[in-house]
């Protein structure tokens, strides 16, 4: 099992304690780090939330949810009754005026060690929490805040709920949690790019023909139906993910690894996407919601049906955008977004598509190369290259895959994406965080998106479930030639 460098004692408050980002990310994370020894004893971890459970009954929660989401970590009954005797529980309602913040107060006695609070609540919330705990005085100069998202459901709440933060923490104590950028796959974007000067010369629109970022699921929206219904696609996943994503493909290389030098970077590619006229709204993006259908040979329910409602609702659930940035470096590279749920298979990928020989001089040229790189399930990297047939006589040629997987290569035990970023959060590393300006950037390329859907410039098109999404989305790419990866498969 890989070892992350080991830190020094901290305390880290988890607001929202008994919801399920924290039974099914926070803890589970938190105990396999520990288990792997990146951490001690000494470190508390502070749970905080209005149920009234007295702490043992809260630990007797958390254990079954350990047994449940790291299975692995949970059967060493050592080391996980040791990470129990590590977690409190606070029974507080922090916004409401008069609550007894005294139970709190007692645990974050020492202000010398590292203390991080971390917000898995409502973003309305944020702002509020943030001011309770300056009235509190439990602000020190070496405490931070972490905030999940979404932050906002648009520019102008998000710079509200910034400007609220704010307030009491300063831009760098703030750490905006992306989970995608703790991904692996993603942060090999860097290393694959800035590591090998080869591959880098060919990242331009010289070689590459176009771009598709696919974050697919087969799953529909669940518990987070109330959540979703509100948020759709874009909101939830475009906004955020696949954005970051398309930063970390398309952004110049950084002056170095540093948190700031990164972001900068980002921020110029969010800057310079291509702007979302009403026009290019109509032409460029499609959305969609999934009708019933069957996965995995089970028949499953249309979006309303998972719902539990009988009136229609106008939330995508699925979304596939056109676009280009405006740069020396891909002007001429169209990029694909493509999310959605109820979808054929379950991936999350980018496809960076070669562009084809100029003058050709085999007879059965197959399609341009490209490269794949898997960022899940199954993490990895493909190159299709092509090569000669051996099997036939003459000089053909056909594709052939050049195919890596990570779980072969390494041979540790994978890190969950919340691992790195809960750890990077204690030790003060915001590199793979998101900055104000990002957030705030990605909004105002967003909302002309929402604003041209408001007034219906675009149909919410139908698709089944266990289907790739609307009918018209192989048209996207079809005006430039293109297909999407699982047609080039067939």
């Amino acid at each position: 099992m890989a070892h992350i460098n080991q830190i020094d004692p901290f305390d880290f408050i988890i607001f929202g304690a008994t919801g399920d980002l924290t039974m099914r990310k926070l803890l589970p994370a938190f105990l396999r780090r520990f288990h792997a020894q990146d951490f001690q004893e000494d470190a508390r971890i502070i749970c905080v939330a209005r149920s009234a459970h007295s702490p043992d009954q809260y630990r007797e929660q958390v254990r079954n949810a350990l047994s449940e989401f790291a299975p692995t970590a949970a059967r060493d009954a050592d080391t996980l009754n040791k990470f129990l005797a590590l977690v409190q529980y606070v029974s507080l309602d922090a916004t409401k005026e008069g609550s007894d913040w005294s139970g709190l107060e007692e645990h974050l006695n020492d202000p010398q060690r590292t203390r991080v609070f971390y917000l898995a609540t409502s973003p309305a919330l944020y702002a509020p929490l943030c001011a309770a705990l300056a009235d509190h005085s439990l602000i020190t100069p070496i405490t931070r805040v972490v905030l999940e998202k979404p932050i906002g459901v648009s520019m102008e709440t998000a710079a509200e709920i910034n400007d609220g933060v704010g307030r009491f923490f300063p831009e760098e104590s703030i750490y905006r949690i992306d989970h995608y950028l703790g991904k692996e796959g993603v942060q090999n974007i860097l290393a694959l790019r800035f590591a090998n000067p080869a591959l880098e010369k060919l990242w331009s629109s010289d070689a590459i023909a176009h771009v598709q970022i696919t974050a697919a699921e087969t799953v529909g929206v669940g518990k987070r139906g109330p959540y979703y219904d509100e948020s759709g696609a874009l909101r939830d996943m475009v906004q955020n993910h696949l954005l970051q994503v398309l930063c970390m493909v398309a952004m110049d290389a950084p002056a170095s690894l540093q948190a700031d030098d990164l972001r900068n970077e980002k921020l110029k590619v969010l800057n310079a996407l291509r702007p979302m006229t009403p026009d290019m709204v109509r032409h460029n993006v499609i959305r969609g919601q999934y009708t019933a259908g069957r996965i995995d040979g089970q028949d499953v329910p249309s979006y309303a049906e998972d719902l539990g409602q009988d009136r229609a609702s106008n939330t995508e659930t699925f979304v596939a955008i056109r676009t280009k940035i405006r740069s020396a470096r891909w002007g001429n590279t169209p990029f694909y977004l493509r999310t959605g749920k109820r979808l054929a298979a379950k991936t999350t990928e980018i496809v960076l598509q070669f562009r084809p020989q100029m003058w050709p001089i085999f007879t059965n040229t197959p399609s341009p190369g490209r490269l794949v790189i898997r960022i899940a399930p199954d993490e990895g990297l493909s190159l299709v290259l092509a090569t000669k047939d051996p099997s036939a006589g003459g000089f053909r040629v056909r594709n052939g895959v050049l195919d890596m997987s990570y779980e072969n290569q390494f041979t540790i035990e994978y890190h969950d994406s919340y691992e790195r970023l809960l750890l990077d959060a204690v030790r003060g590393n915001p590199a793979l965080f998101i900055r104000r300006d990002e957030v705030e950037a990605s909004w105002r390329w967003i909302e002309p998106i929402l604003n041209s859907w408001r007034h219906a410039l675009s149909p919410l098109e139908p698709y089944p479930a266990g289907s790739w999404g609307p009918a018209s989305t192989r048209a996207l790419l079809a005006r430039d030639g293109a297909l999407w990866h699982e047609d080039m498969l067939t």
